[in-house]
């Protein structure tokens, strides 16, 4: 009885999971049915290897469609159209752009939606084709490729024939001059212990010297006080000296004033008096130089007697 009654709970409970999972299927069934889908397309113009029938469409990392259908250009094969089958809800603006993206390292590639502004209006409502296109930005694929190609060029450029009998020779000429030091290897150290005396040489000049303005700098710094006390008597001086001057000419403003006015105005006449008697007295003194007698006694001067 027991037996039978096991097998009959398992009977029960098969048939329970199996009707729960045509209900489900059901239910999935009429729901992707009842979700509405938008057909997108999005034009490539780098290769899509990888990319397949059937590969997810993201939005910014969620999932929100797949890719219909794969195919070359009719009139370029350089590009490749991707026809997108994408949820109506999300938003695809007029700035949403494509890229090629991989989820993983070793995943497959998939096409990663980005951009979209707030503002921005949905590019099925904007766009007059038949099958809006989503336009693309260059993926970081293509970059890398292109890093790649641009890379090897400079290579090629590089390792080219002139360039590598240049690198020849210059190796050459480093080696000649290799062996060149070597044979005056004696000359080199001679240099070095010149070099290294003269740095020794200096490092005690520049020693003395650091003493030197050390003890400079401290008595500087000793007589700074001094020099301080002795500057500012001396600016105590100049002060009361100049309070002086200006005292004196307050007193004798009044008399300063007059002789500039009155003092100034006869200066000029007094001198032109001046210069006349200078040259007065200069001409008396070279008649009594010429001739004493006449001048003084109005006659000649007598001879003298002389005896024959």
């Amino acid at each position: 009885m027991e037996t039978k009654a096991n097998y009959v709970l398992i009977g029960v409970f098969t048939i329970a999971v199996t009707v729960f999972g045509l209900l489900f299927a059901l239910w999935a069934a009429k729901y992707a049915s009842d979700r509405s889908w938008e057909t997108y397309a999005v034009v490539f113009n780098e290769p899509v290897t990888g990319l397949s029938e059937g590969s997810s469409v993201q939005y910014n990392g969620i999932a929100v469609g797949t890719v219909q259908n794969l195919h070359l250009a009719p009139d370029d094969p350089r590009q490749v159209i991707a026809q997108l089958r994408l949820d109506a809800q999300a938003p695809i603006k007029v700035d949403t752009r494509a890229r090629l993206s991989m989820t993983s390292l070793t995943g497959p590639p998939i096409i990663q939606l980005t951009g979209g502004s707030p503002n921005a209006p949905r590019l099925i409502d904007r766009s007059d084709r038949e099958v809006p296109i989503i336009l693309t930005e260059p993926s970081a694929l293509q970059n890398i490729a292109d890093i790649a190609n641009r890379l090897v060029e400079r290579l090629d450029t590089l390792f080219s024939d002139d360039n590598i009998a240049k690198i020849d020779s210059t190796l050459t000429n480093i080696e000649n001059v290799t062996a060149a030091l070597g044979d005056g290897r004696e000359d080199i150290t001679e240099l070095l212990r010149s070099a290294r005396s003269a740095s020794e040489r200096l490092e005690r000049t520049l020693d003395s010297t650091n003493a030197v303005i050390g003890e400079f700098d401290r008595g500087f710094v000793q007589e700074l006080p001094q020099l301080m006390e002795k500057l500012d008597r001396t600016l105590v001086r100049l002060d009361s000296a100049a309070n002086g001057a200006d005292a004196i000419l307050n007193e004798n403003r009044a008399a300063i004033n007059s002789f500039a006015n009155d003092g100034l105005s006869q200066l000029g006449p007094t001198l032109g008096e001046l210069r006349a008697l200078v040259r007065d007295l200069r001409r008396i003194s070279d008649r009594l130089e010429s001739n004493p007698a006449r001048y003084l006694l109005g006659r000649d001067a007598p001879k003298e007697f002389e005896p024959e």
